[in-house]
């Protein structure tokens, strides 16, 4: 293989190098002028270090795009199974302990007629929303007990070195896993101080301001390369109060 591919190189510089001389064969035929000839060919041969410059900058330019598109596939794809395995109901779960939700949840019903524009508005929606959480008479052992299961899957994710290419998910899962931590810890939820609550609002507050976001952006991407995708994605939408699967 190695040898066949030596030739291949071989044949191609010869043949590149034959079509050259038989171009300035033809030059000097039609000019007849050997001065004229050497001028222009020293006048390309001046400029071909800024020609290689130029393709080399731009071939690598091309190779990185595509290197980068590459990446961003595979981790739009850990990103789904993060939403598919725990994303989504983390997100319900936790819009129970926002205060008015409802309001933030109608500007978070997607649906099949949303654009480009209605993506950009519920983003810019939720980034200058300031979310309050009040944790104080939510239930949160089933969250506990629920997230503490999810641990293994969690790190599983943080193997995935394509993730330090999208510092907005590492940040969302490691809000995550401290929110998990903050729960474990804590053997039971009764008489707690209020400065405690106060602490643990802060910390679903910071999860769910994270996942709302990447939530949004999972479902855009979504709808503009996976459309068959985004259709269960829009039936399941876990700020919808009953989510049904079936297609009406």
């Amino acid at each position: 293989m190695l040898h066949k591919l030596i030739l291949n190189k071989k044949l191609m510089v010869c043949t590149l190098f034959s079509i050259s001389l038989a171009l300035y064969g033809m030059d000097y035929l039609l000019l007849g002028s050997a001065k004229e000839l050497t001028i222009w060919f020293l006048g390309n041969l001046a400029f071909l270090p800024i020609y290689v410059i130029i393709v080399t900058l731009m071939i690598e330019r091309v190779l990185k795009e595509r290197e980068r598109a590459a990446v961003m596939r595979k981790l739009n794809m850990v990103i789904g199974v993060f939403f598919s395995e725990v994303g989504n109901r983390l997100l319900k779960e936790l819009s129970a302990y926002v205060v008015s939700c409802d309001n933030m949840k109608r500007h978070l019903l997607i649906n099949g007629t949303w654009k480009e524009t209605d993506f950009s508005t519920a983003l810019e929606y939720l980034r200058k929303s300031d979310i309050v959480v009040e944790s104080s008479h939510c239930e949160k052992l089933g969250l506990k007990k629920y997230m503490v299961e999810k641990r293994g899957f969690l790190v599983s994710l943080l193997e995935n070195q394509n993730l330090l290419e999208h510092e907005e998910f590492t940040d969302l899962l490691w809000a995550v896993f401290h929110l998990v931590e903050e729960l474990e810890v804590r053997d039971t939820f009764e008489n707690m101080p209020q400065s405690d609550i106060e602490h643990l609002n802060g910390d679903i507050k910071r999860v769910f301001g994270h996942l709302s976001r990447e939530w949004v952006m999972y479902m855009q991407h979504l709808k503009h390369d996976y459309p068959y995708l985004f259709s269960l994605a829009v039936r399941l939408n876990p700020m919808i109060d009953s989510p049904d699967p079936a297609v009406y």
